[in-house]
């Protein structure tokens, strides 16, 4: 089946200015050279610490910031090279929910307005119709018809969520990028979040990338799951798999650290010695190696291949099948 989306390559780097005539000086590399598909209807977790570049690789995908290089392919249309106007088109079948539900919502607009913007933007003329559909959707994500007439700050961080839910499921898209979206709410309204999350994915035929940097979230809502590392992707697999039998260093120490609520099992904790290097200047080689536990003295010369180990396991590591 074709892939809903293909990310080829994608860079984001951002450059650094200094000196008196404010010259370019150096480039933070976000994203480096990140590549994986997504289904239709599936949900892929994206994972790692902060910093790792989840957030900008979602952005780029929809160029709320502009990619460096790289393809992105969206139902067999190259996002990257569209115009504006093609561009905004698009945008209709491609949603975002962001990470603060504080920041995202317009404190002077009120619900109804917040969520008609966008059936406003993409052709809904007829006010009637746009007030309908706001109520129909205030009702989708849990809320009721009267809440159109209120401001965000009348509503908890949970409700807000809800609201930005209904605001990015507004056009019917077929794609939603969730950017942490429940990492600023309080853990008893993140599982009421995430389970709407799931039901609407089931009820509308959605597909979502998560990105998360807390593991047990993910897990509990990915169909399969990628970890970055520096800008990089450096494994990809089924859920299961993933959790079951890491193979790269780093999400071995990620999973080690996934407490688990019986306390009969005991885990060895992996501690990573050495702080994350500066994606301004990320290490030669594998970019995990002044970390890593079993580095050879190949990860430090030579970058390793993000490629499959098993059947949709994907692992950048010189311990899996790389050049030895």
């Amino acid at each position: 089946m074709q892939p809903l989306l293909e990310v080829k390559k994608l860079k984001k780097y951002f450059p650094i200015h200094g000196g008196v005539l404010g010259k370019k000086i150096g480039e933070v590399k976000a994203v480096d050279d990140v590549s994986f598909e997504v289904k239709k209807g599936e949900i892929l977790g994206i994972v790692g610490e902060s910093g790792c570049g989840k957030s900008t690789t979602g952005k780029s995908i929809l160029r709320l910031i502009e990619p460096t290089e790289g393809e992105v392919w969206f139902e067999g249309n190259e996002v990257t090279t569209v115009s504006s106007e093609e561009m905004r088109k698009l945008r209709r079948n491609m949603q975002i929910i962001f990470q603060d539900p504080y920041a995202s919502l317009n404190p002077r607009h009120t619900v109804e307005k917040i969520i008609a913007e966008p059936l406003l933007v993409h052709g809904m003329t007829s006010a009637k119709e746009r007030k309908e559909r706001v109520q129909e959707l205030l009702e989708v994500v849990g809320l009721s018809t009267y809440h159109a007439t209120r401001y965000p700050h009348q509503f908890s961080g949970g409700q807000r969520q809800r609201i930005g839910i209904a605001r990015a499921l507004a056009n019917n898209p077929k794609l939603i990028i969730c950017d942490e979206p429940v990492s600023a709410l309080d853990v008893s309204v993140q599982s009421q979040i995430l389970n709407l999350m799931a039901d609407l994915r089931d009820e509308f035929n959605l597909t979502y990338i998560f990105i998360a940097h807390d593991l047990s979230v993910v897990k509990h809502i990915s169909d399969r799951v990628g970890v970055m590392y520096l800008g990089r992707m450096v494994e990809l697999a089924d859920k299961e798999e993933l959790y079951e039998n890491p193979k790269h260093p780093y999400t071995q120490a990620l999973m080690s650290a996934v407490p688990d609520p019986d306390p009969d099992i005991e885990k060895e904790r992996i501690i990573l010695k050495g702080d994350v290097p500066s994606p301004a200047n990320p290490p030669t080689g594998c970019a995990f190696h002044t970390r890593c536990p079993a580095a050879m003295e190949i990860c430090s010369k030579v970058r390793p291949e993000f490629e499959p180990v098993s059947n949709h396991h994907f692992v950048a590591c010189h311990l899996h099948g790389a050049k030895q």
